[in-house]
């Protein structure tokens, strides 16, 4: 497995790059967003992570400039009907932030809104990836502090329990304090609904 690349950014484009490590030049294919984060100029030393895939056909180097995207990107690709092209058309369209933020705001709309992406395939990453977003660290806003990881462990909960989500995501709003544990919370909002 290759984990990341730190060579000489030989070429860019809006789709991959060329880096050269030790006298060899590896073929790496990025999103959109890893393209405008790289400022390195061609001719000067980038590190880059990445996720080899391998297949009877080819052998194909993704790259991501934040390693948080590197773990969407693994992510998306485990559900059934996304391969790596839908996934990095994903992360092109979307942050892995915002795709994280519509995953546990159950937004298909904002999933759906990618090319490529209809309303089954949107719900599947849903109900895939729903449990897996509160084990990532997004670095953007992190919108999984403390305070958002029990805020949504509470949401979670309280929709088990058979309550609206919008509704009780509005109730957990109105009741959260930075000091409460998941329990507090949940009998703060089981106080209202």
């Amino acid at each position: 497995m290759i984990a990341h690349l730190n060579g000489t950014l030989i070429e860019k484009t809006p789709t991959n790059l060329i880096i050269e490590c030790g006298g060899v030049g590896y073929f790496v294919k990025i999103s959109l967003n890893t393209f405008s984060k790289i400022t390195t100029e061609n001719g000067k030393s980038l590190k880059i992570f990445t996720q080899l895939q391998v297949r009877e056909d080819a052998h194909t180097l993704f790259g991501f400039y934040e390693v948080q995207e590197r773990e969407m990107f693994n992510h998306l690709i485990s559900v059934s009907g996304i391969g790596a092209s839908t996934a990095i058309l994903m992360l092109s369209a979307l942050t892995a932030d915002e795709i994280a933020k519509a995953i546990v705001s159950e937004d298909v709309g904002l999933i759906k809104s990618v090319k490529g992406i209809g309303l089954k395939t949107a719900q599947r990453v849903i109900v895939d990836l729903m449990s897996k977003m509160s084990k990532m660290e997004f670095s953007a806003e992190n919108i999984f502090s403390s305070n958002n990881t029990i805020k949504f462990e509470a949401l979670t909960a309280l929709s088990a329990l058979g309550f609206d989500k919008s509704k009780a995501e509005k109730v957990i709003n109105k009741v959260i304090t930075d000091e409460q544990t998941v329990e507090d919370l949940i009998k703060e909002a089981l106080k209202i609904l």
